[in-house]
């Protein structure tokens, strides 16, 4: 029982840090003739934490909160954004930079950004 009880005041404490103190990113999207521009400044975590994936057609930006907890550090993932991806966005041309304190992801249009249209003949 008393192991049960540090545990959970232990996970409380980490939940505390967690959702504690930290600043709140801020997110701007563009949209330009040949793509949009997500910009994301995330206050007091360094372009070497955050980590940018595709994953089945969701684009996500996250980073690690290392914790100290019964001296061993412990490693939280923090989820900045995660959206998906519309269909006239060219996947593998999306590349990100990081510039004036912030990071720039460039997802570029494909060709149905303009709109898919075709004549389709009535088979008998």
């Amino acid at each position: 029982m008393r192991e049960q009880l540090r545990q959970l005041l232990t996970t409380v404490d980490l939940l505390n840090t967690l959702n504690g103190g930290v600043s709140e990113p801020y997110i701007s999207y563009t949209d330009h003739s040949d793509g949009r521009e997500v910009r994301i400044r995330v206050p007091g975590v360094s372009k070497e934490m955050l980590q940018v994936e595709i994953h089945n057609n969701l684009l996500s930006v996250s980073y690690h909160i290392p914790v100290e907890t019964s001296g061993k550090t412990v490693y939280f993932p923090r989820e900045v954004i995660k959206q998906p991806l519309p269909y006239y966005i060219e996947i593998q041309g999306i590349h990100a930079v990081y510039e004036d304190s912030e990071l720039v992801i460039k997802l570029p249009f494909n060709e149905l950004s303009n709109g898919y249209s075709r004549k389709i003949p009535i088979e008998e």
